[in-house]
């Protein structure tokens, strides 16, 4: 089944499954932002995507990264230089071979629950999970829950042409495609609300868009140019919108409250500080951050980039509908 977007669910046969230690591994991939990931283990609880993947779920891509998911006695704490700590559920260590994500909670113990171990270009990972920290929680253990599936994907954009913006993707009426991006309270969710009571538009996602260079597919024609791509994702907001499609940008918005909806043309260097500043961008590694600002620099010269001070009416929609660069 897919949607207008190209954005496909596809479910795997139940024959990759199984329980049977002896038996061939189990699989599943889903596909979110262009990066594939496959999941590998030898139970089917090893790989079952949780709820907020599945519509992502694809069949037949070539993996970007391949994790395999094992489980362990006991896992122990990171002896590595601590990169970042996020105060919350997770920690990212550095070694030799790469990069490891301890998370712990204080309900199932002092110990790492589970831990990731990638490597440098998030192409190879292993996910161990501690049969010691689940014994008392059969059923809580889910390999792939948020954040670890974020931050995964969130991490190997940064060895591609693409980032992760806090945004809401609208597509339609009409083909038209704007991603209106902004912090927390800045109207995202208010947005996406309002254009699909008043239009028939799809929402990538009222939250977390991924914004990418991709080449036009040879049926699109137009000299098979590159073009800049926003992409659903699984993380959405309060409206809770969260589409496996894609769709080439064409405008994007800084969103504000104020009034009389009013539209101002950013710079190219204006419109560069405004999208890092709502962009997920890893901080521990400096080369993440110059590519960022590198991608966003030629996102900014392609794509024309308005700050939109708005009320939160239908007034603010018809004017974006009636706008002309």
């Amino acid at each position: 089944m897919g949607s207008s977007l190209g954005g496909v669910v596809l479910h795997v046969s139940d024959d990759l499954y199984s329980d049977d230690p002896g038996a061939s591994p189990c699989a599943d991939a889903f596909r979110v932002g262009g990066v594939c990931v496959q999941l590998e283990g030898a139970r089917h609880d090893d790989v079952t995507l949780v709820p907020s993947l599945v519509p992502f779920r694809v069949e037949n891509w070539v993996p970007d990264i391949t994790i395999q998911v094992q489980w362990v006695a006991e896992l122990s704490p990171a002896s590595g230089p601590r990169l970042f700590d996020s105060g919350s559920v997770w920690r990212l260590h550095e070694d030799e071979a790469g990069f490891r994500f301890d998370f712990s909670a204080p309900v199932l113990g002092a110990r790492p629950y589970k831990k990731l171990v990638v490597d440098r270009h998030f192409s190879q990972a292993t996910l161990q999970m501690s049969e010691g920290a689940f014994a008392g929680f059969p059923r809580a253990a889910e390999p792939l829950e948020y954040p670890l599936d974020e931050l995964l994907i969130m991490h190997r954009l940064t060895q591609e042409k693409a980032i992760e913006l806090h945004g809401v993707g609208i597509v339609g009426p009409e083909g038209a495609s704007n991603l209106f991006v902004g912090h927390s309270g800045a109207g995202k969710s208010t947005t996406a609300r309002l254009w699909t009571t008043l239009h028939e538009v799809e929402i990538l996602s009222d939250d977390r868009i991924i914004i990418r260079e991709d080449k036009v597919r040879e049926d699109e024609a137009r000299e098979d140019a590159n073009r800049i791509f926003m992409y659903g994702t699984p993380w959405h907001g309060e409206a809770a919108f969260a589409l496996p499609g894609r769709a080439p940008l064409q405008r994007i918005f800084v969103l504000e409250h104020g009034r009389g909806n009013v539209l101002t043309r950013l710079s190219q260097g204006q419109a560069v500080a405004e999208l890092f500043a709502r962009s997920f961008v890893p901080f521990h590694r400096h080369e993440y951050v110059d590519s960022a600002l590198a991608f966003l620099h030629r996102v900014a010269g392609s794509v024309p980039c308005y700050r939109y001070s708005f009320e939160p009416d239908e007034r603010a929609v018809e004017k974006v509908l009636n706008f002309r660069d």
